[in-house]
Formats: structure tokens, C-alpha cells, sequence
């Protein structure tokens, strides 16, 4: 009977479960989420229940609930749902039951503030900010010394972004025994104190979006705090990773306080002492660098004096040789993934070992060989420092014994954080001071000279080249790009075509120096380089860097070595990375174009295969083979490898856009490229706009190299109009606009150089190219009203057709009264962008040839121009009077070739009606008076016996004649008089004007200075 009973047990269960049902992952989420919140809130409900008093009873359920209360991961989803008022009331009540004598609950307390702030990113209302910080502050004037960190640390999450809501607080917490003051000077001697003081100096100086800023003098009272504190040294009794955990908080602190404005020099703000901290703090801990910086840096164009002391030589020759075997003990059989170790957290991507790829180390070894210079790293072997990354390196320093390795490691993680704070606070310093006076201190960052036979300056190359963490590499290399971007002015200085002197060095001479050693490290960088975020930053300050150099002062040579070393990266598995190489090749083809170096580099022919050209490959190629090129760069060469770009060819960087545009991926990528692309096989869609971005430069400075590919382009831009994403029809809109303005600049001739002499593109090749884009695709884009931009780049590239082929394009289709048709209408548009892109269209049209004379077409465009210059925009009025000036100039134009044929068929109150818009416009803006002016004196011209004979047209002329006076006699800029003086010089032509009738006692004298300057 006993095991009967039990088979029915297991029978019954079994049938049980035979109806159960698994929970999903979200049905699992879900349920944990409402038992942490039913948790939290019954915790939450209990401590509203307690009242304050002393019994022991409440102590201890005070206790249990904190414990409970911290002892929750709040970082979880599972606490989404928490609203910032519930825990607001919560610690404000929890504030009312903790008496300033139970010392052992206020740090509890305190725990549990800084924990559900932190982690539930809460910042209090300004109620709770005011009661909780005066507690604090009691606590820290009551309690005793073993509290305050923990309650400083609450205090610091309180005040996070509301140092200007913290007003009444701030004498008693910044004054001058303030409590912060004291606890944050450098001569504590408690630490913890110290640290928790500064790093609630640190959120006081943080502003959310929408606060103000802490305001003065408290900003400058902890800005003097966070400087001694990064000045101080560090006390011997103190752990090293706990004053790199103060430096981090100052740093950070003394980023917040610069982020709040522009840099005002006062007087206890000197931008150098400044400076000269941050540069000391970016080399902190950095391997085999040992800096003595001065105290201050000086603005001066010579770099200043700095010692690297001599390394201490190694303990015994037998751990060198060993570390030298464990060297090349390594350099084989790690290739695959490598790359991909470097991209990963901070805790794991800045420790220092050999998690470079060493499959390339041979070629990078002998390009570093060559002289290159960036700081010293002293060899194990006590031989002659060699000159390749140390982060590149296999060092007995990473190869410790279990307990010192981590410390190690641990130690040089703080260190690095370290590094980076300083970067960070450095590009802040970038933003909030004037490019001129930071330009000053160029020569302490940047390097002029590789400094051969002498210690190698420390510079941001330096950390670029030689820090172990890729994330304070990249950072080094942001800070030199914020430098780098709008330096234009600065370096077009710099000069070394002429013969060097040997007196002195003049200043261009350095300037140049340092723009070439700029290039020479950047490559280098890039050639060592493989953690994906850091090279995408060696692109992009590449690209900064040549958008701003004036290579045409320079000895050609530069750009050479570049190109062939960025190339590679186009098929880089990294989308971030092709991006970046082909904004760098943008930039390379837009700088002062034409140049000749670049002109050669397009004309070279392009291999199948990027590794058989000498010179493009790179050490990270060589070990994976997923940068190969693909097939599609080699299609159109010659069996033997052959001449595809050469100068009778296409060139073969627009063959490789266009093949990143149009042809579908032939390889998988890394995982950054999931979405963007327009088509599931295509390249993803940065990659797509960038190349047509790269397109529109080529064209627009090389566009003799890219008319050989005309009708393939328009074909791509057409391809690109039918595409559903509107960046993409926007960009190629851009393309088709860079195509036009190219085919007529070539048909600008000049008085030396007849436009046949410059081999430009057949009429009748430019009617077909035209013919072929004036379809649905762009008249399709000229109507899309949900997207104003792409209709605004629709009317400039219908403003980029070439006269004569615009009056040869077919009458059947229609095509002319089309365009004409849809431009009058957008004129209309309540988008100001695409009314002053249709106004300036219509000012093209109006000088066609084929158009002038149509006086129909004249006076819709008049009408049109009229309305235009009475819109509230300031951009279109100054479109409307360009259109205008142009329009007028047609006047004149058919006056000249017409004849009275035409005058009399133009309308007498339209002609009147420009006079008085012209007239009104005059009083403008200086951007819309200098073309008003202009059209007021082609008008005054026009105006025949017949129009001067009306008396309607009496008080006009006087008004205009009146308004051109005024306009010279003005202060107005020389531009605006400029064309006044000739809009009056323009007017005098007519001889049928009643001068003796509008001349006053000035008039004369106007009119001889006019004549004496433009006759």
C-alpha cells in the first residue's frame, strides 16, 4: 500500500506539470521588476511609518531598513520605475529621524543618499537640496572626524549640477573658513576627507543643461582649490592609487569650471601655471617618462626647457636577455583578434602588455628607424633607445608575479584615468580660450623638430605614440584636432620653399618644421595603430590637419606618403575607420585645389590588389586578410595590372566611390555596421554619403580628371535621386550641382585662353548629360515639400546648367518650361531656404541668352523678385536683390541689343514698381543694399524720355537718385559705397535724366569725384 500510494503521488504530480508553462525572458524581467519595486516600496512605506524619538526599538529598525536600502543594486531595470519625488521625500524623512548624536546611522544615512542618487541618477528639487545639504553641513560641524568622508561623499551627490541652487549654503561651504575651503586644502592631512572635499568641490562647479553656473566668487574660490591640489605633491604616507583617485576628482573639477564659459584672464587665473599642470598630469605614470615641468608656460614661439632624467640602468644583463626572448616569444601566431581587444572597456583596454598586433612590427620597426622621434623609452638592454611605441613593445614590466601584477595593473589603470582626466580637461581649455592666445603656447604641445641628439620634447605626439591606453591615445589626438580645426590663419605662415638661413630661423621657417613633423608622426601613429576608436581619431586629425596647412608655401612631399598609406583603409572591417579614411581622402582633394601633388596622385593607376603597389601596405593588413581590396577596385585594368587611372582613364578614387556607392558589399564587416544602408547588400549608409562627398570634391577641384566619368556620374546621381533615403538624394544633388558649376567655369574664358583651348566637354555632351538628370528623379526632389533641404539643393543645381546647352535641351519634353515653371512656384514657399534657392535660380536664369529677351519670362521673374524682397528673411531679400541687380543687368543688356522694341513692350508700372522696391532696399542691410544699389543705377540707365516724362515717375527718381547719394556719403562698408559710386556713375550715362533738376550743393562735387574714380 505504502508504494502504491507513492505512484500516485508521482502520477498526480506529473500530470501537473504536464500544463506548465515556461516564463519569457521579458514575462521573467517583468516579474523581477515588480518584486524589487513591491520590495522598495514596502521599505519605503515602513520608514514614512517611523517617527522620530530615542527609543532603542526604532535604532534598531532604522538600522534593518538602511542595511535593506543599501544592500539593492539600483542599477538594475528592475528600479526604472522609482520616481525622483519618492525618493526625495524618502531621505528627507529619513533626515527628520537620524539624530546628529547616532553617529553610526548618519553614516548609513549618508551611504544611502550617495547610493540612490548615484545609481538612480536623481537630481534633488531645490526643497531637498536645502534641507539634506544643511544637515550635512551639521553633521560635518557636530559629528566626529571617521564620518565625514561618508557625508561629504552625500553631500557631493546632492549638490551634482546645483551649484548655483546651493546659494544660501555657499558661504557657510565655500567661505573663508568655509568648510570645504578647510577640507580641501592640501595641507589635510587626512586623505579621505580631503579627496571627498574635492570631489564635492567638483560637482559644485557642474552645470546641467539649462542651470547656470556656480556663480563668482565661489567658481574662483574652488578653482583655486582644485589648481593647489594638482600643484601639491603627493604626501609620503599615501597609497598611490588613492591620490590618483584626488588628481581624477581636481581634474575633472577643474573641467566642469571651465566648461562654464570663456576664459577670463584674472588675476588668479594665469592660463599657463594652468597649462603647465595639465602637461605634467598628461605624462603622469606614463612608462619609462620621468618629467620635471616648469611651473609656468610661457606664450613664446621657442619651446621651453624640459629634463628627462636619465633611466636607471637595469639590475642584471641576464634579465634583459630574458625579456628579450619572451619578446620575440610573442611575435608569432596572435593575429586574429587582436584588433578587437584593444576597443573594449577602460578596465580592460588600458592595461599596458602587447595587445597590438605583431605581425607588422618588422615594418614599423625600420619606419621608426629612420629618425622618427617622439619620447625616450630606455631600452632593457641599456643599448640606444629605440624608437617604436612602447605600447607596441613586449615588456618584462606586464610579466609580474600574481599579487604585484595586479596591483600593477590596477596601479596603472588609476594612472591612465589619470591621463585621460588631464586630456579632457585640456580640450576644455581648447573650447573656452581664444585660438590666438592659445597659439601662443604651440610650441609646448606640438612638435617642430624630431630633436635628434637631444631628449625628444614631450609633446601630444608623444602620448599619441607611445601611452599604453588606447582611450588616452585618442584622447591626445583629440586635443590636437580642437587645436588643429580653424588654424588656418595660424599656419599660413609657414614657408620653406625659399633657401634656408643661416643667421636665424625666421618663424614660418619653425612653423613649417612643425607642420611637416606633425605629418611624419601622425603617419606613424597611423602605421602602429590598430585599436578601431583610436585610429578613426588618427583620420580625423589627419583630415583637420591638411584642411588647414597651406601646402602650397611647402616643399611638395607631404601628401605622397599619406595617401598611399591610407588607402588600405578604405576596406577597413571597421565602418567608423572607412568613414574616417575616406573624410581624409575628402579633405586631401578639396585643400587648395588644384594641387600638383594631388593632381599626380590621381593620375596614378590603381592595382587589383593594394599590397602589389610598394608602399600601401600597413602592418595590420599584412596579419588579416579582410583588408584586402576587393574585386571591384581592379574591373576596369588591363589584364596585367595595368593603367586604369591613368591620365587617359578614370581616375581611380572615383571609380572606388562610385563602387562604394552603387555596388553591393562583397565581405562582412564589423558589427558597427548594422543599419543606415538604403539596401540590405549595399554599403552601410555612412560609408554611401561619405563617397559621394568625396565625389562632390573631386569634382569641384579636379573636375578635368572627372570629366572623362560625366556620363557615369550623372547616371550615379540619378541612381541616387530615386533612392528612398533623402540624404542620399541631397547628396546627390550636391554631386550633380558640382558637375555644373564645372562644366561652365570651363566655359569661362578668359581674354588669353579661349575656351576650346581647354579641352571642355562638347556642348552637345552636356545637353545629353542634362537631358538624361532633368527627369522624374530631380523634379521629383524639387517638389518633395517634407524635405525642404534637398528642394533647396534642387534649385541650385538647376541654377547650374550651362547656357548654351539649356537653350539646345529638347522641346518636346518640355524640359525648359518645366524648370522655369516649378522655380516661379517655389518662390512662394514658406520655407525661407528654399525661397532664396529659388530667387538666386531665377537670377541666373535671367542672364540665359535664350531667356533675356522673353519679356514674358522677364516679368514673372521681376514679380517674383519683388515679392521676394519684402520677406521677413534676411537671406532671401539679399538673394531677391542679387536676382534683381542681375535682372536689371539684362535691362541694359537688351537696350543695347534689342532695342526700343523691347522698352516699349516692358511695362511701365513693373519698371516703376522695381524702381521704388530698389529704392526701399537701398536702406537694407549691408547685404542687401550693395546688389540694390546696384540695380538703382541699372534702372536710372534704363529709364527712357518716355518713363521720365510721366509725373508718377518724378518722386521716384528723386527718392533713388537720393538714396545712391546718401549710400556713398554713408558708412556703409567700402563694398556698398563701392557699388554706388558706380550705380551713380552707371546713372549719369543716361543723358535723358533731369540732373539740373536733382542736384543740390553736394551733388556736383559727388558727381566729379564719380567720374574722376570711374572714368
Amino acid at each position: 500500500p505504502r508504494t502504491i500510494t507513492i505512484t500516485i503521488t508521482i502520477l498526480s504530480a506529473s500530470a501537473d506539470t504536464s500544463r506548465f508553462v515556461p516564463l519569457s525572458k521579458a514575462q521573467h524581467e517583468l516579474d523581477g521588476s515588480a518584486q524589487a519595486l513591491d520590495q522598495i516600496s514596502r521599505c519605503f512605506n515602513k520608514l514614512r511609518s517611523l517617527r522620530a524619538s530615542d527609543s532603542a526599538t526604532l535604532k534598531t529598525e532604522l538600522n534593518l531598513l538602511f542595511d535593506q536600502l543599501i544592500s539593492e543594486n539600483y542599477n538594475s531595470s528592475n528600479h526604472d520605475n522609482i520616481q525622483p519625488e519618492v525618493v526625495c521625500e524618502m531621505l528627507m524623512h529619513a533626515s527628520r529621524l537620524v539624530p546628529l548624536s547616532q553617529e553610526h546611522l548618519i553614516i548609513k544615512l549618508s551611504q544611502l543618499i550617495h547610493q540612490l542618487l548615484n545609481q538612480l541618477q536623481v537630481i534633488v528639487d531645490e526643497h531637498t537640496l536645502d534641507v539634506l545639504v544643511s544637515y550635512c553641513t551639521h553633521a560635518l560641524r557636530t559629528c566626529s572626524s571617521w564620518t565625514h568622508p561618508e557625508v561629504l561623499l552625500a553631500l557631493s551627490s546632492l549638490v551634482y549640477g546645483n551649484g548655483s541652487r546651493c546659494h544660501r549654503h555657499l558661504p557657510e561651504l565655500l567661505g573663508l573658513s568655509g568648510i570645504l575651503v578647510n577640507y580641501g586644502d592640501p595641507s589635510q592631512p587626512d586623505i579621505e576627507i580631503r579627496r571627498s572635499a574635492v570631489h564635492c568641490l567638483a560637482n559644485l562647479c557642474l552645470s546641467v543643461a539649462g542651470q547656470p553656473y556656480l556663480e563668482e566668487p565661489y567658481k574662483g574660490v574652488c578653482y583655486g582649490i582644485l589648481l593647489r591640489t594638482l600643484q601639491s605633491p603627493k604626501p609620503p604616507d599615501v597609497e598611490d592609487i588613492v591620490f590618483c583617485t584626488l588628481l581624477q576628482s581636481a581634474l575633472k573639477g577643474t573641467q566642469y569650471f571651465l566648461n562654464g564659459g570663456k576664459w577670463k584672464a584674472v588675476p588668479n587665473q594665469d592660463l599657463g601655471t594652468l597649462l603647465a599642470v595639465l602637461k605634467r598630469f598628461m605624462f603622469y605614470g606614463l612608462p619609462g617618462i620621468s618629467v620635471e615641468m616648469p611651473q609656468v608656460l610661457y606664450p613664446a614661439p621657442l619651446p621651453q626647457y624640459e629634463t628627462i632624467p636619465a633611466a636607471k640602468p637595469e639590475p642584471s644583463q641576464d634579465s634583459a636577455s630574458q625579456q628579450n626572448k619572451k619578446r620575440k616569444s610573442r611575435g608569432k601566431g596572435k593575429k586574429a583578434g587582436a584588433e578587437g581587444k584593444n576597443d573594449g572597456e577602460e578596465g580592460e583596454g588600458d592595461h599596458i602588455s602587447g595587445h597590438h598586433k605583431t605581425g607588422g612590427a618588422g615594418v614599423v620597426q625600420s619606419a621608426w628607424s629612420l629618425g622618427s622621434q617622439s619620447a625616450s623609452v630606455t631600452s632593457p638592454s641599456g643599448v640606444t633607445p629605440q624608437l617604436y611605441p612602447s605600447w607596441k613593445k613586449g615588456s618584462s614590466d606586464s610579466e609580474f608575479s600574481d599579487p604585484e601584477g595586479g596591483m600593477q595593473s590596477k596601479l596603472r589603470l588609476y594612472q591612465a584615468r589619470v591621463r585621460q582626466s588631464a586630456l579632457q580637461c585640456f580640450l576644455a581649455v581648447v573650447k573656452c580660450v581664444e585660438k590666438r592666445i592659445l597659439y601662443g603656447y604651440w610650441s609646448s604641445f606640438v612638435p617642430d623638430a624630431p630633436g635628434i641628439g637631444g631628449p625628444p620634447p614631450l609633446t601630444l605626439l608623444t602620448i599619441a605614440l607611445k601611452d599604453p591606453s588606447p582611450k588616452v591615445r585618442a584622447g591626445s589626438l583629440q586635443v590636437l584636432s580642437a587645436l588643429l580645426e580653424g588654424s588656418r590663419q595660424f599656419l599660413s605662415t609657414a614657408e620653406d620653399t625659399s633657401a634656408p638661413r643661416q643667421a636665424f630661423t625666421p618663424f614660418s621657417a619653425t612653423l613649417a618644421a612643425s607642420v611637416r613633423e606633425l605629418h611624419r608622426c601622425l603617419l606613424l601613429a597611423l602605421v602602429a595603430e590598430s585599436s578601431c576608436q583610436t585610429l578613426t581619431q588618427v583620420l580625423k586629425c589627419l583630415a583637420h590637419l591638411v584642411s588647414n596647412v597651406p601646402y602650397n608655401r611647402l616643399r611638395p612631399g607631404l601628401l605622397s606618403p599619406l595617401w598611399k598609406q591610407i588607402r588600405p583603409y578604405v576596406r577597413h572591417r571597421d565602418v567608423n575607420v572607412r568613414v574616417s579614411s575616406l573624410t581624409l581622402f575628402g579633405a586631401l582633394v578639396s585643400t587648395q585645389a588644384p594641387l600638383p601633388e594631388i593632381q599626380l596622385l590621381l593620375q596614378q593607376p590603381g592595382s587589383t590588389s593594394a599590397l602589389s603597389t610598394p608602399g600601401i601596405s600597413t602592418p595590420q593588413e599584412l596579419s588579416h586578410n579582410w583588408r584586402l581590396p576587393a574585386r571591384r577596385d581592379g574591373e576596369a585594368s588591363s589584364p596585367g595590372g595595368g593603367v586604369e587611372g591613368g591620365p587617359e582613364g578614370p581616375c581611380w578614387l572615383l571609380q572606388l566611390c562610385v563602387s562604394l556607392v552603387t555596388q553591393p558589399r562583397e565581405e562582412p564587416y564589423s558589427d558597427s555596421d548594422a543599419g543606415g544602408s538604403s539596401g540590405a547588400s549595399l554599403e552601410p549608409s555612412p560609408i554611401r554619403l561619405e563617397a559621394l562627398q568625396v565625389l562632390a570634391h573631386l569634382v569641384k577641384g579636379y573636375f578635368s580628371l572627372a570629366q572623362t566619368s560625366l556620363s557615369e556620374l550623372g547616371q550615379l546621381s540619378a541612381r541616387c535621386l530615386k533612392e528612398q533615403d533623402p540624404s542620399v538624394q541631397l547628396h546627390g544633388t550636391k554631386l550633380l550641382e558640382e558637375l555644373g558649376t564645372g562644366i561652365i567655369q570651363q566655359y569661362r574664358s578668359d581674354a588669353n585662353t579661349p575656351p576650346q583651348s581647354a579641352k571642355c566637354v562638347p556642348v552637345c555632351q552636356v545637353v545629353e548629360f542634362w537631358s538624361d538628370v532633368l527627369g522624374a528623379p530631380l523634379i521629383s526632389a524639387l517638389q518633395n515639400e517634407q524635405h525642404p533641404t534637398l528642394q533647396t539643393s534642387a534649385c541650385d543645381t538647376l541654377s547650374s546648367i550651362l547656357p548654351q546647352a539649356f537653350s539646345q535641351l529638347p522641346v518636346s519634353d518640355k524640359t525648359q518650361v518645366l524648370c522655369i515653371t516649378i522655380l516661379l512656384g517655389l518662390t512662394y514657399s514658406e520655407n525661407s531656404l528654399v525661397k532664396a534657392a529659388a530667387v538666386r535660380a531665377l537670377g541666373v536664369y535671367i542672364l540665359f541668352p535664350c531667356l533675356r529677351e522673353d519679356v514674358m519670362f522677364v516679368a514673372d521673374t521681376a514679380n517674383a523678385i519683388l515679392t521676394a524682397l519684402d520677406d521677413r528673411s534676411p537671406n532671401v531679400r539679399a538673394k531677391a536683390a542679387w536676382s534683381l541687380g542681375n535682372l536689371t543687368d539684362t535691362l541694359i543688356v537688351n537696350m543695347q541689343l534689342v532695342g526700343l522694341e523691347f522698352q516699349e513692350e516692358f511695362s511701365d508700372m513693373l519698371l516703376l514698381n522695381m524702381l521704388r522696391s530698389a529704392t526701399k532696399a537701398s536702406g537694407d542691410k549691408d547685404r542687401v543694399k550693395s546688389n540694390a544699389v546696384r540695380a538703382l543705377g541699372n534702372l536710372l540707365h534704363f529709364l527712357q524720355p518716355v518713363h521720365l516724362g510721366k509725373p508718377v515717375f518724378e518722386q521716384p527718381l528723386q527718392e533713388a537718385m537720393r538714396a545712391l547719394i546718401d549710400t556713398v556719403r554713408g558708412d556703409a562698408t567700402m563694398k556698398v559705397r563701392w557699388n554706388a559710386c558706380y550705380a551713380l556713375g552707371n546713372a549719369f550715362r543716361n543723358r535723358s535724366l533731369p540732373l539740373d533738376e536733382i542736384k543740390s550743393e553736394y551733388c556736383m562735387k559727388i558727381q566729379i569725384n564719380i567720374f574722376h574714380s570711374l572714368l
